[in-house]
């Protein structure tokens, strides 16, 4: 219980009233300073790390990359993805569906408009998510960069780098830290009963060198009042200071600052990882793309040919009722109706099995309404055709054909570079490029730097410890049973110091030894993943060479192969009018040219999708913050826009 010694007391003890009104204004005056700068709301904690984090991730990317793009992992809630749940009526499961700025926010939720509901412009405004849309590969692109999970996924992870590395710098700012109590207490295990308060204020602030070196400073004031005895009152004013040296063992800024030189590097690995990310996203976005196009060209090319199966059939059946052709060979054309009928079903599934899983590679629901524009395929196609109208203009144009007696030398053809595309480089150069531009390349290669470090530091734990610790103390504290004793003063010629030098003899080093012998055994697995990574990047760009020549010389073959299927297909089905030729003839014609049709659409996509596969395992293929890819261009020795 509180004292009033109202206004009597006051006369009798003017000068004890008046120090107690100061202390009671200064302690009232600290109060509120450590509340007002302790104190924040967690929007504004939130806000502050997320610039924070674009501050580093900038930085880093100017020495990563050697430039700085756009970065956030604040996605517009306005997906595609949500505007095609909705504006086509899909369902689906509930308010997490549609985002996180659409769940019921919980009880003591920290921030009541975050996540908030906020659009940006980008892709998805020019597309109307209420009636079936069709893609383009550019916005396929675009749409996977939005939408897709995997994606934001390794941006969140570049983010969370940033933030650990500024948890690491934490470490060596000035840490100041502040406490306000109020004690009241009772004493009465003396001959007298003892009341009384103590309120008690204590700033400090402390930091971590890179040296290794930590100091501490700390003032700390104290009003003791008694509620018996007079009531009287005492100021408390105590400060102190310590510092701590290490002069052996854990000492220099490369042992003491090694978990922030690694944060700092994990950030670029981090950039680094999502740059690799982004190509080999981007490539798996148009070879699935192209792959749904090729399934669906073999859907076109299965519904011809079923209509074909069911002319031929129906044409079996007219002939055999005029005598010219066996009930076995009606039978066989109808046979091979049904079993066209049966292809062009599977084929037809399979389409819109690979179409709903490229929709979920987007980010997309799979029961979207999306179809996919024809023109890329048409346009990569459109090469090949030519190929087999000039090889029709050849044919037209031959006089005389002068075919070798069998007996004859054979002289086989190796395939030339006759027709190659720009990018089938030289492999020598190809490597060279693959190895000075491929990021995953880089951060193994750094890794062997870290784990070189990190020998280093296992090394150094092996030493004795020499630590010198000094400290000062001037002042004293206040209690409720020194409360009856003058104001405390801060004399520099009334303080204690001290100084202790400790020696921590290297007697007991298993642990150390063990990791110390381990560091060796890591630097060694991180030199060798190096060496396979290189391996494996060789092994990659000599395969998608062999792969562009391969489906290159497949393209002229298979161009061949059509315009003698389709050749047959016509001759067969005169030489059946005429009674020359019987119905298998006939399916097997077809069934070539339906063969030679998805072959050589399968060709014509294997060699651009080895295009991009060889630019992004050069390292050359470049991704913006849109999704959107620049390609190589050997001949101009740059990038160009797509």
């Amino acid at each position: 219980m509180r004292i009033n010694l109202g206004k009597h007391a006051q006369q009798i003890f003017p000068k004890k009233a008046a120090k107690r009104k100061a202390c009671w204004l200064l302690f009232t005056v600290l109060s509120l300073l450590l509340i007002q700068t302790g104190c924040r709301r967690p929007e504004e904690y939130r806000q502050k790390m997320d610039k924070t984090a674009s501050n580093i991730i900038a930085e880093k990317q100017k020495q990563a990359l050697g430039k700085s793009s756009k970065f956030s992992i604040e996605r517009p809630s306005d997906t595609l993805r949500r505007r095609l749940l909705l504006g086509q009526n899909l369902p689906y499961a509930s308010e997490a569906s549609l985002g996180t700025d659409k769940l019921k926010k919980i009880e003591h939720w920290p921030e009541e408009n975050y996540p908030r509901e906020e659009g940006v412009l980008d892709i998805n405004e020019v597309i109307d998510a209420n009636q079936t849309i069709k893609l383009s590969l550019i916005q396929a692109l675009e749409v996977g960069a939005r939408n897709s999970f995997d994606y934001q996924t390794q941006k969140e992870e570049v983010f969370k780098s940033a933030l650990a590395l500024d948890l690491e710098k934490n470490e060596f700012r000035n840490i100041f830290f502040g406490q306000v109590k109020s004690l009241a207490s009772t004493d009465s295990t003396g001959n007298r009963t003892i009341s009384g308060t103590v309120n008690s204020g204590d700033v400090g602030v402390s930091r971590k060198l890179e040296s290794g070196a930590e100091l501490s400073t700390d003032l700390a004031i104290d009003l003791a009042n008694l509620l018996t005895l007079g009531g009287a009152s005492s100021l408390g004013l105590a400060g102190d200071a310590t510092i701590s040296v290490p002069l052996l063992r854990g000492s220099g800024r490369y042992i003491v600052a090694e978990p922030l030189t690694q944060a700092e590097r994990n950030v670029v690995y981090a950039i680094w990882g999502f740059e690799r990310f982004k190509k080999e996203f981007a490539v798996n976005i148009a070879d699935n793309y192209l792959s749904v196009q090729s399934q669906l060209d073999s859907l076109k090319n299965s519904e011809e040919d079923y209509r074909s199966r069911i002319a031929s059939a129906r044409r079996s059946r007219r002939l055999a009722d005029a005598g010219r052709l066996t009930e076995i060979e009606v039978d066989q054309a109808v046979q091979n109706e049904l079993r066209a009928r049966q292809g062009w079903i599977s084929v037809t599934e399979r389409y819109k099995n690979q179409l709903d899983s490229f929709k979920m590679l987007l980010g997309l629901p799979p029961d979207a309404k999306i179809d996919l524009d024809t023109k890329e395929l048409e346009l990569l196609t459109a090469p090949a055709l030519e190929i087999i109208k000039e090889i029709t203009r050849e044919e037209a144009s031959k006089q005389d054909i002068n075919t070798p007696p069998a007996d004859a030398a054979i002289n086989l053809v190796e395939p030339s570079k006759e027709g190659a595309g720009p990018l089938e480089i030289e492999e020598s150069t190809a490597i060279k490029l693959a190895l000075e531009n491929r990021l995953d390349l880089k951060v193994v290669q750094g890794e062997v730097y870290d784990f070189q470090r990190a020998v280093v530091v296992a090394a150094d734990a092996l030493g004795a410890e020499l630590t010198f610790f000094g400290s000062a103390a001037l002042g004293s504290r206040r209690v409720v049973n020194t409360a009856d004793l003058d104001n405390a003063q801060l004399r520099t010629d009334k303080g204690v110091y001290s100084a202790v030098l400790t020696l921590d003899l290297p007697f007991e080093r298993t642990a150390e030894a063990v990791n110390y012998r381990n560091s060796f055994i890591n630097l060694e697995r991180a030199v060798r993943n190096t060496q396979i990574l290189e391996d494996q990047i060789k092994l990659q760009v000599r395969n998608e060479l062999r792969d562009m020549l391969q489906a290159r010389e497949g393209v002229h073959i298979q161009a061949e192969a059509v315009y003698l299927a389709q050749k047959r297909v016509k001759s067969v089905n005169l030489f059946l009018e005429a009674g020359r030729a019987q119905m298998r003839d006939l399916l097997d014609a077809q069934d070539a040219l339906l063969s030679a049709q998805n072959d050589l659409t399968s060709a014509v996509v294997t060699y651009r999708t080895a295009e991009l596969r060889i630019q992004r395992d050069m390292g050359l293929l470049k991704v913006d913050e849109k999704g959107l890819w620049q390609e190589y261009s050997p001949e101009a020795g740059k990038d160009v826009q797509k």
